[in-house]
């Protein structure tokens, strides 16, 4: 039974928004960004063949020198993010450095998020990678680590319609996000559920 988010009744009808518990990851999709993840964590992202054997002495020299092995194995980086996870009563990531992902105790940085110029030239069919190709590409990884975020820390819902024998009227899955406005649930489910829901 998927974990009960919010619910409403309509005469004899219930709609409710509930948890995804089959969830595909966002990272077999078609992204830009190539998420370069190492340890017990390597399987959050892309398969990748970067050797990260190298004795780190902390975490700071792990962001630092990481990124420039990072930036041998493909060559022509342009954006590099480190990425930065918490883990404390559930998983989540950033590539903010900052609040809970700088806990000494229940945060750490799992690796790095990139995009190469030729991953660049692909997606824009352009030849020359300006600034402005970069930039628009950073928010584009930005986008792609809060989904990867929402995948981890189990924010992926769908919606049940019932009648009042608990027949399913109608159904549909893999919303990221909680609020059912922005998520895309609302363009899926007919108007006078998606008010009873947020009324």
């Amino acid at each position: 039974m998927s974990y009960v988010i919010k619910e409403a009744k309509l005469g004899n009808e219930r709609v409710r928004i509930v948890q995804d518990e089959y969830v595909e990851t966002p990272r077999n999709w078609s992204n830009l960004s190539k998420m370069i993840f190492t340890g017990g964590h390597r399987h959050l992202g892309d398969k990748h063949e970067v050797d990260f054997d190298y004795p780190f002495n902390s975490r700071q020299e792990f962001i630092t020198w990481g990124e420039e092995i990072v930036r041998k194995h493909f060559k022509d980086v342009a954006v590099c993010y480190a990425v930065h996870m918490y883990k404390h009563s559930g998983e989540s990531i950033s590539i903010d450095y900052s609040g809970q992902y700088t806990c000494r105790w229940d945060s750490g940085t799992i690796g790095f998020a990139i995009v190469t110029k030729e991953d660049i030239r692909k997606e824009y069919n352009i030849k020359r990678v300006t600034q402005k190709y970069i930039d628009k590409c950073e928010n584009i990884v930005r986008g792609e680590i809060k989904t990867l975020d929402q995948y981890i820390s189990g924010e992926v819902y769908g919606y049940i319609v019932e009648d009042e024998d608990e027949n399913v009227i109608d159904s549909c899955y893999g919303f990221f996000g909680d609020d059912i406005e922005k998520n895309g649930i609302s363009d899926y489910l007919e108007e006078k559920y998606v008010k009873a829901l947020v009324d």
